[in-house]
This record gives structure tokens, C-alpha cells and sequence, in this order.
């Protein structure tokens, strides 16, 4: 935020009358003791049109009432103030509102800034006399503000920790289950490679025992390189072609008499091998009394094959999602540093791949040639799970989630939309206020936006906006590419 100086105005005392504050409704049931001694502690302060009055983030240590002229409260959003009140109400206040807190070690400060539209004028207390006029002479008052600030101050602490609990949970238990799977397949694949292999030693056995002339035998180990080789760089086919593969190897198989043919054609058709490829294994073995085993033996090394290449596949698998996860939590990086967006995004996706499920087809429109931006990666994945899980529970689990990135002047732009049922109008406003939620009882805290939206605003000087239509749902992230400037 650029700086900019606060106009010094003298503020002069009991400039007001008792009666003159009584007109204030701020005022009007005090007795006139009490408004002799705000008199008394008050005074009025002239700011000429376009002056500051207040500016956010500074120590709230004024409590300001308008008398009149017209202000305008603004917030800062990212790079831009945004303007959230303007009023010529007379009577009207702002500034250190919560002075009467008890002092729980937290600073207070000015939450927006203020700014004379025209020449105004203003009731001005301090801090501490606003404070203290408040607790003597409306304790109970006080006692019930006090519970209601901290209350909500300590529930939405404790709903924030239980939700990152539970998403933590549903991560975990997600992970979990996408871990299962490969390692299961990877197991499988294992023992009934094991079983393979002795088979192979078995039939490599019958062959020496057959008193195959050398010749042959070293014919035959050249013919499974090439049978393998052959397997490794035949074209992927579709499940008609394969089944018409099947049945045109298991009737070659069974005029030959090969014992479990038409068990070994289906080894043979996923391993790409045809009825040219077997009339030459038959021409190369040339007894057709070593036709049986050849045979046996050579499905034998491309379900080896076929096998090792499950286990690689599953093992892999394992690995991604490993390093997704670390990716995801960012345990080995610095808190804050440059990144790519897209990496979070990715990772993302693979966390929450059993929720996407199979019914919600996933679309990644990314710029690459966006630049580095200056981030908490794991405050950033934070908000990318809570729009895409959003997206996905707004869509019922069918639909597109579509994850696009681009550049818009001076900060990169992250879009997640989804083609659910849209928000309506009158809630657009409401989404990012805390405890707000259109889930069911039991099904959302109302706080993920909200933490969304601090994460964002709060921690990158960026801005979340939503666009939502029926069918066309879009969160957009913008983020700076440049460090903020200091404050």
C-alpha cells in the first residue's frame, strides 16, 4: 500500500455541549452527568474535503463521531482500495469501536480507512476515555459484548482447527486408499510372477531333458528375445480386436494340439504376437514335438514380461503419489518462495482424486509460460482444496472441473470452475463471511472461504472473486508477481 500522511488537525476541546451531544442518538438517554463528562473528555476536530482521517492498520486510538459532511470507508483488496461504506449520517461512528475490550495482548487497530468526502467535522474521544466511559458505566453491557467478541473469536478458532483436522483426515484416508491400490496390484503382480518364473525353470528343464540338439535349443533362447522384443513394440489394440486376436491364436493353437491353448492365446494376444509370429516360432522350433513346450515356455517369458511391467507401472504409481504429497505439504521447502502455480494444482488434484471420482471429468487449461510468484505454497494448496472440493460436491459428482491460469497485468490469475447448479444472487455477497454455508447441518463449518479468502487477501495481497451462473461456477485467484512493497 503506497503511503500516504495523515493530515494533522487540531482537535478542540469542549467545543460540544451537553446538550449540543445529546442531539448525537449515540447520546440521547445518557443523564447529563454523563454527557457533562464526555464533554468534558471529547473534543472536535475539522478534516477539509479529502482529507484522511483514519487510515487502516494503524493503532485505533480514536473514537470518532461524524457531526457532519460526508466520509467514505474503504478497504485495502490486493492493490486496490475498495469502497465498503459512504455516509452523510449524522451522528454516525467509527474508529476504535472496541476500546472497551479487555486487553488480551492483541493490538488494535484501525480496520478500514477513513477520508472526508467534503469538509466534515467530528466528536472526537480517545481510545482510553471511550474504553472507560464504557466499562464504569455499562458493565453488564460490557460483559455481554465481551463474550460475544470472544466467543465467536474462540469457536471459529476451534472449527478452524477441527476442519483442517478433518480435511487432514479425508486427505489421509484419500492417500490411503489411491496408496492401496498400486501396492495391492504391485503384490499381485509379484506372487504370480514368482510363480511364473518357476514355471519357466520347469519347461527349460523338459527341454534339456528332450535332448534338444544345441542348435535349437540356442534357436529357441534367441526366439523368445525376439518374441519379447516383438511384444515390447506391438501397437496397443482395442478390446474387439483383442478378443478377435484370442480366437485366432487359440483355433492355430488348438489344430497343433498345444496343451492349454486357448489359455495361452489370450498371454499371447496382450503380448502383440499374431499368426505370422507363431508360424515362424513353428518353423524355427521345427520338431513338432518341442512345438508344446516351446510354446509353453515362450507364454511363460511374456507373461514374466508382462508382469514385471505391472509391478514397474504399480511401483511408479506408488512414487507419484508420494511425491504429489510431499509437493502438497511442502515439509521440505521454505515457508515462504517463488513457485509455479501449476505444482500446487497438480499435486492438488492428485489429493483429491477419490473425491473428483470417475463421474467429473477434470480439464487443465494452463498458461506455461507464466511466471514464478512470491507465496506460502501450503497455504496456497490450502485454498486450491477448498475450491476444488467445493467445485466437486456443487456438481454431485458428475460434471467438468475445469483449472485454468493466466496472466492479467501484473498478477497471475487462477480460475476454478464447475458446471453445478451456480450460486444464486442474493448469497454471491455472503460466501466469503465466516460460518456461512449452504451445505447441510453437519456438512460444512462456513469457514472454508473465509479462510480462502484471508489466506489470499490477507497473506498475498491478492483478491478471490466469484462469477456464477447456472452451469458456469468460477473462482478466480489473483495473485501478485511481485513481492508488496513494505509497509
Amino acid at each position: 500500500m503506497s503511503e500516504e500522511s495523515l493530515t494533522l488537525v487540531p482537535c478542540e476541546p469542549g467545543a460540544l455541549t451537553p446538550a449540543e451531544l445529546r442531539t448525537l442518538f449515540l447520546f440521547e438517554k445518557l443523564t447529563d452527568d454523563q454527557l457533562a463528562w464526555i464533554a468534558a473528555h471529547g473534543c472536535t476536530m475539522h478534516m477539509p474535503a479529502g482529507g484522511v482521517v483514519i487510515r487502516e492498520g494503524d493503532p485505533a486510538d480514536q473514537f470518532f463521531v461524524l457531526l457532519s459532511g460526508t466520509i467514505a470507508l474503504t478497504r485495502r483488496v490486493g492493490q486496490d482500495d475498495v469502497e465498503t461504506t459512504r455516509t452523510e449520517q449524522r451522528g454516525v461512528y467509527m474508529g476504535a469501536t472496541q476500546s472497551y475490550l479487555r486487553d488480551d495482548g492483541i493490538p488494535r487497530k484501525y480496520m478500514a480507512t477513513m477520508r472526508a468526502l467534503d469538509d466534515s467535522d467530528f466528536f472526537v474521544m480517545s481510545a482510553a476515555d471511550f474504553g472507560h466511559m464504557m466499562r464504569e458505566w455499562f458493565p453488564m453491557a460490557i460483559h455481554l459484548l465481551e463474550g460475544l467478541t470472544l466467543g465467536m473469536r474462540t469457536t471459529a478458532a476451534a472449527i478452524s482447527e477441527r476442519q483442517r483436522l478433518t480435511a487432514l483426515g479425508a486427505l489421509s484416508a484419500g492417500l490411503m486408499h489411491e496408496l492401496n491400490n498400486p501396492a495391492a496390484a504391485a503384490s499381485r503382480a509379484a506372487a504370480a510372477l514368482r510363480q511364473r518364473v518357476a514355471g519357466m525353470r520347469h519347461k527349460l528343464g523338459m527341454l534339456a531333458a528332450g535332448k534338444v540338439p544345441t542348435d535349437r535349443l540356442i534357436a529357441l533362447v534367441d526366439l523368445q528375445e525376439d518374441v519379447i522384443e516383438r511384444a515390447a513394440k506391438a501397437p496397443a489394440l482395442t478390446a474387439m480386436e483383442t478378443a478377435d486376436r484370442e480366437d485366432e491364436l487359440g483355433e492355430w493353437m488348438e489344430e497343433r494340439n498345444v496343451t492349454g491353448g486357448w489359455d495361452l492365446a489370450a498371454v499371447f494376444a496382450q503380448g502383440g504376437i499374431d499368426i505370422d509370429c507363431l508360424n515362424e516360432i513353428e518353423t524355427r522350433v521345427g520338431s513338432p514335438d518341442l512345438l508344446d513346450q516351446a510354446i509353453h515356455w515362450l507364454g511363460y517369458a511374456l507373461e514374466t514380461e508382462q508382469l514385471m511391467s505391472d509391478i514397474e507401472d504399480a511401483t511408479g504409481r506408488v512414487s507419484n503419489l508420494v511425491n504429489a504429497a510431499k509437493q502438497y505439504s511442502q515439509m521440505d521447502r521454505a515457508a515462504h518462495q517463488w513457485i509455479d502455480v501449476h505444482g500446487g494444482l497438480k499435486s492438488t488434484l492428485v489429493m483429491l482424486n477419490h473425491k473428483i471420482g470417475t463421474g467429473i471429468r477434470v480439464v487443465k487449461d494452463f498458461d506455461r509460460t507464466l511466471p514464478q510468484i512470491p507465496a506460502h505454497p501450503a497455504e496456497l494448496n490450502q485454498v486450491w482444496t477448498n475450491l476444488i472440493d467445493n467445485a466437486v460436491q456443487a456438481m454431485n459428482g458428475v460434471g467438468t472441473l475445469t483449472l485454468r491460469t493466466y496472466r492479467e497485468g501484473d498478477h497471475v490469475v487462477v480460475s476454478i470452475g464447475d458446471t453445478g447448479p451456480g450460486v444464486p444472487d442474493e448469497l454471491k455477497k455472503r460466501v466469503f463471511e465466516p460460518f456461512f454455508t449452504t451445505k447441510p447441518v453437519g456438512e460444512g463449518t462456513g469457514l472454508g472461504l473465509d479462510i480462502s479468502y484471508r489466506i489470499v487477501v490477507n497473506g498475498h495481497g491478492g483478491d478471490i472473486v466469484l462469477d456464477s451462473e447456472p452451469g458456469d461456477t468460477k473462482f478466480k485467484v489473483r495473485l501478485p508477481i511481485t513481492e508488496p512493497a513494505s509497509a
